[in-house]
């Protein structure tokens, strides 16, 4: 069952500001009606792209309820549980609400860089305690640690619960062995806008995407032609947001798709410390692209 909710584009939510800096739940429902509307296939609640670590706990919660609330089970949900404190993230996992959760994705440690084997028990120990089905999140630029397709392979033979990889390692070679050598059932998902489509020609099922925020009705289209075989059309789409999500991470992210959904009236063009809004010259460059669009 899992399977098919996780098979598609999956949109990881920004979490929209006041000016103040406070929540601008407003803003945040209007992105999740818009993406429900316009072909998206489930929603990733408080990943990277919502700006997560700068999040109090009560307002992960608060968010996670508020997206639960609006989607009234129109789209599967995603919820992100991840950390560097093993004994922290099995607690919260155990302790937290997941009523209208479909499953958990769980980012590897960040920061103290553990090793193969400790990203294995690190995973061990969430796996066994999650009510949920658990995705795990491979994405070296972020953390410091790359999870190497053995050990990926390890956890997708040894826990059922584990259904799935989002991988954004940008590594072809690394996420085609895992493809080719993973159990039947166990997903591998793009982590990365600009190389879904080549992924899921190797064999990914979808994307859980930043550039979905704004372009969820085209980008949708795009990965479902390349999973229908249709590889021409999709291509063409593919290569008509080369430049933008080019921009879209430039100097960095949520920040480039703040810009965006600032553009497009979306949001306010507001983050969090240490994260600041693009520089005129990115904001002007998008606005432009986006104009031609």
């Amino acid at each position: 069952m899992i399977n098919s909710k996780l098979k598609g584009m999956g949109v990881a939510l920004v979490t929209p500001f006041k000016e103040d800096e406070t929540i601008d739940f407003d803003s945040l429902a209007r992105i999740v009606e818009h993406l429900i509307k316009n072909g998206t296939d489930y929603l990733v609640v408080c990943g990277t792209t919502a700006e997560t670590p700068t999040l109090t706990e009560a307002e992960k919660e608060e968010i996670k309820q508020f997206v639960v609330e609006i989607n009234n089970g129109r789209l599967p949900i995603v919820y992100g549980i991840g950390g560097n404190n093993t004994k922290q993230i099995v607690e919260k996992v155990q302790h937290t609400d997941l009523t209208g959760i479909d499953a958990i994705l769980s980012v590897t440690p960040y920061y103290n860089k553990p090793s193969q084997e400790g990203l294995y028990q690190h995973y061990a120990a969430i796996a066994a305690v999650s009510p949920l089905p658990l995705i795990l999140y491979n994405v070296p630029g972020r953390t410091g640690v790359n999870m190497t397709a053995e050990t990926t392979l390890r956890l997708a033979n040894e826990f059922s619960i584990i259904c799935a990889v989002k991988e954004a390692s940008g590594n072809f070679n690394q996420i085609d062995d895992i493809i080719k050598n993973k159990p039947a059932d166990f997903m591998v998902i793009s982590g990365d806008d600009g190389i879904t489509f080549p992924l899921i020609t190797l064999g990914a099922v979808g994307v859980i995407s930043v550039i979905g925020n704004a372009f969820p009705k085209e980008f949708s289209r795009m990965v479902r032609l390349a999973l229908q075989g249709d590889y021409d059309n999709a291509r063409s789409i593919h290569h008509h947001f080369t430049e933008l999500i080019e921009l879209l991470f430039v100097e960095g992210n949520p920040a480039g798709v703040k810009s965006m959904l600032a553009v497009m009236g979306f949001i306010r063009n507001i983050l969090r410390l240490p994260l600041v809004p693009n520089t005129i010259k990115t904001y002007e460059k998008i606005r432009q692209v986006l104009n031609r669009l």
